[in-house]
This record gives C-alpha cells, structure tokens and sequence, in this order.
C-alpha cells in the first residue's frame, strides 16, 4: 500500500541513542546542513581526512542533479519526475528545480529512512513522498502505481543520484535499475551518479568504505567506471554518457581527487 504521510511501519524509534552514522546525515554534512548529529559529524570527518575533495564532490553531484532535471523537463519536456532516495532535504531540490520550469510537474520521492521521511514531510510542502527502499523495487513500483500520481504510459524521469553506492553487489544493483527502466514508457530518462574508484586513491577508497561499512547503509562501495556504465544497461546513452559528474554535460571547471560518475539513459522501444 501508498504511504505518504502516515508513520513509517518499522518504528518511530529512529537510532534515539544516535550511535551509528547515518549515510543520509552524513551527506548533510557535506553539503553544509544542521540535520545531523556528532557521530554523524565524526564519520564525514574521517570521510574528508582520507579524501578531502568529498565536500566539492558531494556539492557538484547536487549541482548534476540540478543539470539532469532542468534538461529533462526544461528541454526535453518530461512532466513526472521519481527521486528515488531524496534524502534530507536541500534547497534548490528537485521539486524546486522541476516545477522551476513547468509548475505543473509531477514530482514523487521515495525513501526507506524514517528521518528522512520525517524531515521531506515537514519541509516540502505536501510533496508525495512514498516509504520505499531502492532495494525493493517491485514494491516501490507497486506503491507508485496504486498512487495513481504517474501516467506509466508518458515519459518518466527517474532519478537514482547518490544512492546505488549503498547498494552491495549481492543486491544487484544492474537488476534493480532493469526492473524500473522495464516499466517505464519509451521517451524516459533515467540519471545515475555513484562514487567510482576508477582514478582515485586506493587507500581512500578502503578508509571510506571501512568508514560506510559502520553506517546505517553497511554495503556502500565504489565500483569502477566500466561497472557504473553497466548500469545503464540497455538504455540509450545521452551524450557524454558516463563522465565525472562536473562534465555533464559539458565540461564545467575541474574534477575531483575523489571521483563521482555521472549519466543519463534514455528508454527507447515501444510498450
């Protein structure tokens, strides 16, 4: 069943000890926010000892996201947008960025984390956001279809930014992608950006990884460039296809010592 603004069924009892860093909160550090806490603050501090570029990379991969949205709705003229993962919210978001160029957009989030939830109900001004975990996505697939909000015969533009990286290799990140893109109609995009080890330090990318392995998110990891291709699948990739997410889609100042991947596939064929 949808779930928009009810209690997420797990528990209302979200870590209240706050022992264990928490991926989404981390990532508010990062991106200079107050919704976090010491251990979460500690964590993204050991994070930016082994790779101090993780703040600039963390804000150019918002700044992507911003890119992709803008495109798809501005110029390629898509109207229903799925952010799967939105995390705690930023401003611009996506909702912002969509509506910013048709105000009619539909815009749907999803996310597995009761905070987050928490925190998107409070702040986003009635944005349906569902409980669904990434990792789940017939589920997530099912929730979305009995909102009735998405038109599955129109164009989607489906956002997975920052989120299969904490997705481990036993849950087959490739897989999840398929079984969404398989229901998307022709004309869809679907953006992805993950953090890569192709091209950065070997020594940071195993502190990093120690660092998510104690989080709430413990199969984080980096996988290379040919593995974050391999994402995409069949789709059809949007020029420059997969690139560090500062030259998408042109190049747009230097990137970082620590290496987020970015892209944009489009679904083609027929239903």
């Amino acid at each position: 069943m949808a779930r928009f603004d009810e209690p997420s069924g797990r528990s209302l009892r979200v870590d209240l000890e706050r022992r264990t860093p928490s991926t989404a909160r981390m990532y508010d550090v990062f991106l200079g926010g107050k919704d976090n806490f010491g251990v979460d603050r500690d964590a993204a501090r050991r994070v930016e000892r082994a790779a101090p570029s993780i703040v600039r990379a963390a804000r150019d991969n918002r700044a992507f996201m911003r890119r992709t949205v803008t495109w798809g709705v501005r110029d390629v003229g898509i109207d229903q947008v799925v952010d799967i993962g939105t995390g705690i919210p930023t401003s611009p978001n996506v909702c912002e960025v969509a509506r910013r160029h048709n105000r009619d957009a539909v815009v749907v989030g999803v996310d597995h984390d009761p905070e987050v939830l928490a925190h998107d109900r409070a702040r986003l001004g009635g944005l349906p956001i569902l409980d669904g975990d990434v990792r789940n996505p017939g589920l997530v697939l099912a929730d979305l279809e009995q909102t009735g909000l998405i038109a599955w015969d129109r164009p989607v533009l489906l956002l997975l930014v920052a989120v299969l990286h904490f997705v481990s290799d036993e849950e087959d990140p490739a897989g999840i992608v398929a079984a969404f893109v398989e229901r998307l109609a022709p004309g869809s995009a679907v953006v992805i950006s993950h953090v890569s080890s192709t091209g950065a330090d070997p020594r940071a990318v195993a502190e990093i990884e120690d660092v998510y392995a104690k989080s709430t998110s413990p199969g984080s990891r980096f996988r290379t460039h040919e593995q974050i291709e391999r994402l995409f699948g069949g789709l059809r990739m949007v020029s420059p296809g997969v690139v560090q997410v500062q030259h998408w889609p042109v190049e747009r100042g230097p990137v970082t010592a620590l290496p987020v991947l970015g892209g944009v596939g489009r679904v083609t064929g027929t239903l």
